[in-house]
């Protein structure tokens, strides 16, 4: 019998947080097992493998980002909403190192589950992108601009790679105005280089 109160939500909950302390890939079956009270065996009633327990923390953390996204756009469009999308994704990403990078991580081919999670969030990207009139390849270009942005600036500031002395804080909001600016001329833009080959 499980034990009373382990569920697998539960142990996917926990699992996330001794990744955050510890990271993604120091995340153990053994160190979980010990921070639940359990002996290891135990977890295998309610998961399948470390694998598998990862793919679950990736669920949930894209669901958890999602929702970030979320809460950071109600209310807001347009240059508003991408400022405080941006924020919320920098410290949610900052304040769980090992869930943003779970996150990350692409579906498999046949993960149903992991893929709508990915769509999910993605597609509140999408419908603040509405206020900016793009759609098709230019909503997309747009999308992976906006995420290959705050993953690069995220991913360096964790890393510890700002060494200059300069207001980090500074440099993000110049940053995301920049690219504030970009997207009221996002089609332009394209258009002007295309025509130009």
């Amino acid at each position: 019998m499980p034990r009373v109160g382990l569920t697998r939500e539960r142990v996917v909950e926990e699992a996330a947080v001794l990744a955050d302390e510890v990271g993604l890939g120091q995340l153990t079956l053994a160190a979980l097992a010990e921070r639940l009270g359990v002996r290891q065996p135990s977890l295998y009633k309610h998961i399948e493998s470390l694998a598998g327990l990862r793919r679950n923390i990736s669920i949930q953390a894209k669901g958890e980002l999602g929702n970030v996204l979320l809460r950071a756009a109600v209310g807001r469009s347009g240059a508003d909403a991408i400022h405080s999308m941006s924020r919320a994704y920098r410290t949610w990403a900052l304040e769980h190192p090992a869930r943003y990078a779970a996150a990350q991580i692409v579906a498999g081919p046949h993960d149903e589950e992991d893929a709508a999670a990915s769509l999910a969030a993605i597609a509140i990207i999408t419908d603040v992108l509405i206020a900016y009139e793009l759609e098709g390849d230019d909503a997309i270009d747009a999308i992976r601009a906006f995420r290959s942005t705050l993953h690069g600036f995220v991913a360096l500031e964790a890393e510890g790679s700002f060494g200059l002395d300069v207001d980090i804080e500074r440099s993000f909001e110049r940053m995301i105005r920049g690219f504030v600016t970009a997207l009221t001329n996002w089609t332009e833009t394209i258009a002007t280089h295309d025509g130009g080959r």
